[in-house]
C-alpha cells in the first residue's frame, strides 16, 4: 500500500520522545518438556513412515504412531514439507552434536573413528528418506547444501584434534575421508550390505591416515 505523502516523511509508528517508555521484551519461553517430547516422537514416527511408505505417508497415521493427536502434529509441522525438512535436519543436528560429545569423552583418534561410524548411519538415513526429500518444495539440493557446513565443521574439528595429538598425518584432508565413505554408498547402490562395507572402510581409512614410521 502506498504511504500518503502527508505522513511519508515521519516515523508514523513512533511515540513522542518525552512520554515514551521502553518496556523490556518478554523472555522467550522454552518449549514445555511434554511439547518437546511430542516433537521428538513425531519426528521419529515420520522417519519410519517415510521409510516404509515414501513421501506420501499419511500424516494422520504418523500422528497416531507417535501417540499424539493430529492437531499436535500440525501445530509443530504445519505442512508436509515442514515435517520432511525437520526429519532431515534432525539427522544432521545429531551428527553435528556428536562431534562435541565424542571429543569430550574419547581420545582424538577414537573420537574421529566413532564419528565416522556415525556418519555412515547418517548416509543410510539420508538414503532412506531420499524419496521424501525429493518432493521437498525448496529442492533437496538446498537442504543438502545447508547441512554441508555443519558436517564439514564437525569432521574438520575432529581431524585437527587428531593431527595435533600426533595420531594422524598433517596432510590428511578431512573431507576426503567422507568422500571415501560416500563413494562406497554410491558404488554399491541400495544393496543391503553397503553400510557394513562402509564401516569396515572406516578402520582402513583410520589406519591409512596414521603417521608413517
Amino acid at each position: 500500500m502506498r504511504v500518503p505523502e502527508s505522513v511519508s516523511g515521519c516515523n508514523f509508528f513512533s511515540m513522542p520522545t518525552k512520554t515514551s517508555t521502553k518496556r523490556p521484551k518478554p523472555a522467550r519461553r522454552k518449549p514445555r518438556a511434554d511439547a518437546q517430547r511430542n516433537r521428538v516422537r513425531v519426528l521419529e514416527a515420520a522417519k519410519q513412515a517415510f521409510t516404509r511408505h515414501g513421501a506420501n505417508a499419511s500424516l494422520d497415521d504418523i500422528a497416531k504412531d507417535a501417540g499424539v493427536g493430529a492437531g499436535t502434529l500440525y501445530r509443530h509441522f504445519p505442512t508436509r514439507d515442514a515435517l520432511i525438512e525437520a526429519v532431515y535436519r534432525t539427522e544432521v543436528e545429531k551428527l553435528a552434536a556428536a562431534e562435541g560429545k565424542f571429543a569430550a569423552s574419547l581420545p582424538p583418534l577414537e573420537a574421529l573413528r566413532a564419528w565416522m561410524l556415525l556418519f555412515v548411519d547418517y548416509i543410510e538415513a539420508k538414503h532412506i528418506i531420499a524419496p521424501a526429500l525429493n518432493t521437498y518444495a525448496g529442492g533437496a539440493s538446498k537442504l543438502y547444501e545447508s547441512s554441508r557446513a555443519q558436517v564439514s565443521g564437525a569432521i574438520d574439528a575432529l581431524v585437527k584434534r587428531a593431527i595435533q595429538s600426533g595420531d594422524i598425518r598433517k596432510d590428511i584432508e578431512p573431507f576426503d575421508l567422507l568422500r571415501a565413505l560416500i563413494g562406497v554408498s554410491s558404488s554399491m547402490g541400495s544393496g543391503p550390505d553397503w553400510p557394513q562395507s562402509a564401516k569396515r572402510l572406516v578402520d582402513i581409512l583410520i589406519t591409512g591416515s596414521r603417521p608413517t614410521k
